[in-house]
């Protein structure tokens, strides 16, 4: 007890107030931001699934899915360090390299400016981009270079899905796209479209070639004009829908569905190619399912 006597102690009035610092920094950390999971000895913020959520431009309803999504992320890039995968930092420099050729036209001040926008340093998104690059060459290794198409499982996908395998269908869509400087519109542009017409709202704010027309491309195959991500979310929307953001490389897509016209049924032989690769396609996401089910097995993960 001497050295608790001898001790100095600030008074009461410090005292309380340093309690009341205290207990709000508690309450701060429990109410805006908590632990959304654990992932082995890692732990997922809920400010982290926020921030992804953002990035996304994902509605609050998806927070569980998008949080989901950054275990099944976490647990690859565990599997990749138990595997000793490595990715050498040339290889990404090219890889940084080229992401600014592509969406910042070659200015890596764009780049900056952009990251500054969304309070992202670079050394933070750097480690993202070598992050996406290890998860790829992960899912690569377990996945996809072991996936073919069995002849019986390509004849059912034909028969099962007919329009999907036609010559001649045209897609009509509208785009809005933003520049990687201009992400940060994104809330505006879907404000401004509760008000205005998509064509008003594209001229105002798209870089999509198609602006000044509203952003309409018409009568089109999307796959002829688009990356296959956006192609992919043309494929499942009704006619009359408006996609969510779809980010590619720092470009955000804005779609909607105008018109669709079926074309003329392709024989099998005609469709082998793209019936094979979507039996690959679904063999890919089944077999990938299995995998994360595997590793989330053998990790110890809670949800709160």
């Amino acid at each position: 007890m001497e050295h608790l006597r001898n001790k100095r102690l600030p008074p009461a009035s410090q005292l309380a107030a340093l309690l009341v610092a205290a207990l709000s920094l508690a309450v701060f950390g429990v109410e805006v931001d908590g632990v959304a999971a654990k992932v082995g000895s890692e732990t997922v913020l809920r400010s982290d699934v926020y921030l992804e959520m953002r990035r996304l431009n994902a509605p609050e309803s998806a927070f569980d899915d998008v949080r989901n999504e950054m275990i099944d992320r976490k647990l690859v890039l565990r599997a990749a360090s138990d595997a000793k995968m490595t990715m050498q930092e040339w290889v990404v420099e090219s890889r940084v390299r080229d992401i600014i050729k592509r969406a910042f036209e070659g200015d890596r001040s764009k780049l900056m400016e952009m990251l500054a926008k969304q309070k992202i340093s670079y050394p933070e998104w750097r480690a993202r981009v070598k992050e996406d690059m290890i998860v790829s060459a992960m899912r690569w290794n377990m996945i996809d270079k072991n996936v073919s198409a069995r002849p019986e499982d390509m004849r059912r996908e034909y028969v099962a899905h007919p329009a999907r395998y036609s010559s001649g269908a045209k897609t009509t869509v509208s785009v809005i796209l933003l520049k990687p400087e201009d992400a940060d519109k994104r809330d505006e542009v879907v404000a401004a479209l509760a008000t205005n017409s998509f064509a008003a709202v594209a001229k105002t704010f798209s870089a999509d070639s198609h602006a000044s027309d509203g952003g309409v491309w018409k009568d089109i195959d999307p796959k002829d004009v688009f990356k296959p991500a956006v192609c992919d979310e043309i494929a499942k929307m009704p006619r009359g829908t408006l996609s969510n953001w779809i980010e590619i490389d720092g470009w955000s897509f804005l779609l909607r569905k105008d018109a669709e016209t079926p074309g003329k049924a392709l024989s099998f032989e005609e469709a082998y190619d793209d019936v094979e690769a979507a039996v690959k396609d679904a063999e890919a996401k089944a077999a990938y399912k299995a995998w994360i089910d595997r590793l989330r097995s053998e990790t110890y993960i809670k949800v709160y």
